[in-house]
C-alpha cells in the first residue's frame, strides 16, 4: 500500500468525481469559526483546498481567500466553482514561500496529509498576531449499522479499513482528538476548542459508491481490485442509504510570533 505522501497526491485523477460526490459543508462551520475569532476575519489562506469546497464557504462570506492545493487537476476544477475574488496557488503547504500574514489560516480534511515537522511553526508565521486557526472535516459512513457491517464485509477481501488513522495516534475515544492534541503541545497557540457539527443525507447508493470512489483508501488500489470492490459494495446496498458526516472542528488562536 502506498505511503501518506502518496496518498495526499491520489485524488487528482478523481477531481471531478471529488466535487461530485464530496458533501460540502454548512453555513454553521463559518459561524464557529468567526464567533470563536469574536472580531472581523477579512482574509484568510486555505492549506490544501482541493476543488473548493471549502473555499466557497469562506469567500461566499466576504472572506478574501488564498486556497492552495498542491494537485494541478483539483485546482483546475476548484477555479471552475469558486468566486473570481479568490486568489489561487499551486504549492504544498511546505512549499508556501513566506508573505503576507492572514487573519485566519484552515484546513478542510486536509491538514493530515501535510508533514508533522514545522508544522505549528508554518502555521503561525501565516497569521496575524492573534489570529485563527481552524481544522474541519470527519470522516462519512453510513447511519445504519447492518448497511455498515454489510459495506465492511464486501470490502474485507481488499481492504480491511478506509479510515485515516490518527497521526498522532490518539485513541478515537479520547477527549481531545488530533490536531487538537498536537495544537496543545505546540506551543504555538493558545484557547484550543473543539466542536462537532452534525451532518446528515440521504443519499443514492451510486452515488455512495461513488464518494467511496474519492477516498485515498480506494483509490491507491490496483485497478481491477477497485472496480471489483465497487461491484461488491453496490450488490449489498439499498437503493438510498442515510450517511453521517458529522464535522469535528478544531479553533486555536494564535500566540507566538515566529
Amino acid at each position: 500500500m502506498l505511503g501518506m505522501p502518496d496518498r495526499a497526491l491520489s485524488f487528482g485523477t478523481m477531481a471531478e468525481a471529488y466535487e461530485r460526490f464530496r458533501p460540502g459543508y454548512p453555513a454553521a462551520v463559518f459561524d464557529t469559526v468567526l464567533t470563536y475569532a469574536g472580531r472581523p476575519v477579512r482574509t484568510a489562506l486555505e492549506i490544501g483546498a482541493g476543488t473548493g469546497k471549502a473555499t466557497r464557504l469562506f469567500a461566499e462570506r466576504g472572506v478574501t481567500v488564498t486556497a492552495t492545493e498542491p494537485d494541478g487537476a483539483m485546482l483546475a476544477e476548484l477555479r471552475r466553482h469558486v468566486p473570481a475574488t479568490v486568489t489561487t496557488v499551486r504549492a504544498a503547504f511546505e512549499d508556501l514561500r513566506p508573505g503576507g500574514r492572514y487573519d485566519l489560516v484552515y484546513a478542510a480534511a486536509a491538514l493530515h496529509w501535510t508533514e508533522p515537522e514545522g508544522r505549528w511553526s508554518r502555521v503561525a508565521a501565516l497569521l496575524e498576531p492573534g489570529g485563527v486557526f481552524a481544522s474541519f472535516g470527519g470522516p462519512v459512513r453510513l447511519a445504519d449499522p447492518a448497511v455498515e457491517e454489510a459495506v465492511r464485509a464486501a470490502r474485507a477481501p481488499f481492504l480491511a479499513s478506509d479510515d485515516v488513522p490518527s497521526p498522532d495516534g490518539t485513541p478515537p475515544d479520547q477527549d481531545m482528538q488530533w490536531p487538537g492534541t498536537e495544537l496543545q503541545r505546540s506551543g504555538w497557540f493558545a484557547d484550543v476548542r473543539q466542536s462537532v457539527i452534525e451532518r446528515r443525507a440521504t443519499v443514492t447508493a451510486r452515488d455512495y459508491v461513488g464518494l467511496l470512489s474519492t477516498v485515498s483508501a480506494y483509490l491507491v488500489l490496483p485497478g481491477a481490485d477497485r472496480e471489483e470492490v465497487y461491484r461488491r459494495i453496490m450488490r449489498v446496498l439499498p437503493e438510498t442509504v442515510e450517511i453521517v458526516g458529522d464535522i469535528t472542528v478544531h479553533l486555536a488562536r494564535q500566540r507566538h510570533q515566529p
